[in-house]
């Protein structure tokens, strides 16, 4: 017999009582879900989350995590491949400088919640995790394969392309984006800034074009077109990234 507040229960009631009881949620995803039924961009704060969770973990000495998750051209190489790098190097950022994370953050925050309010949340994150993608082959073919690469600014990149290609396709305003888009590609060669301009310029062209196949298969009828197209791209960048098998390192 069990001891309950209405007296004493025998154990087969208390498993049954126990099995019709209403199971609770954990609060915080009782709050994603109600963030997410209102329309918040939750994918952009869960990205945000993070990468900034794996930015303390990078401060931890011991775990290494930076050196577990950058990308560098010599992961792509036969014997030494870790191509899950190419991806991972979006959450990692410079521990030496905070104003690298914290930027990268801001920026994409704010284009974030207009393109994931814009494209959906399945949309938006394939958009920002293809150009990551896209930024590390950039670095593989245009970067020196023994220097390795950490930040977001290749999916961000991304993004701002995305944005630029849909708003001149809709007819928006894309003079203050030229603007900016041009004074970052140019900081990026300035000498002394340690900026991966390769991982820029990968992820602005794949965003560009992810962008491009998203407004001109945004009809209902042409979903199945979009994911083939999408999967089409990612299956290009796979295969750009194979790029020391086909011309090895001598």
């Amino acid at each position: 017999m069990t001891q309950a507040a209405v007296g004493v229960v025998c154990p087969e009631c208390m498993r049954e009582q126990r099995a019709s009881a209403p199971r609770t949620k954990p609060a915080v995803l009782t709050r994603v879900r109600s963030a997410a039924g209102r329309g918040a961009p939750v994918v952009t704060y869960s990205l945000i989350g993070i990468t900034l969770a794996v930015f303390v973990l990078q401060l931890i000495p011991g775990l290494a995590i930076t050196d577990r998750l950058l990308y560098a051209g010599v992961y792509s190489i036969p014997g030494n491949l870790e191509p899950w790098r190419m991806v991972t190097s979006v959450f990692v950022h410079s521990t030496s400088l905070i104003f690298h994370v914290l930027l990268n953050m801001y920026t994409l925050w704010i284009f974030g919640q207009l393109l994931e309010g814009l494209l959906g949340r399945w949309r938006f994150l394939s958009l920002y995790l293809i150009s990551g993608l896209g930024g590390s082959v950039g670095v593989l073919w245009l970067s020196d394969p023994r220097v390795g690469v950490v930040g977001a600014s290749g999916a961000i990149f991304g993004l701002m392309g995305a944005f630029l290609v849909i708003q001149r396709r809709l007819g928006g305003q894309t003079t203050q984006l030229f603007v900016l888009l041009g004074i970052n590609l140019v900081i990026g060669f300035v000498p002394g800034f340690n900026v991966a301009w390769q991982a820029h310029l990968g992820g602005l062209v794949t965003g560009a074009l992810v962008g491009f196949i998203f407004v001109e298969t945004r009809k209902r009828s042409q979903q199945a077109l979009q994911v083939w197209l999408l999967v089409g791209v990612v299956a290009v960048l796979l295969v750009l990234g194979l790029r020391y098998f086909f011309f090895p390192i001598f």
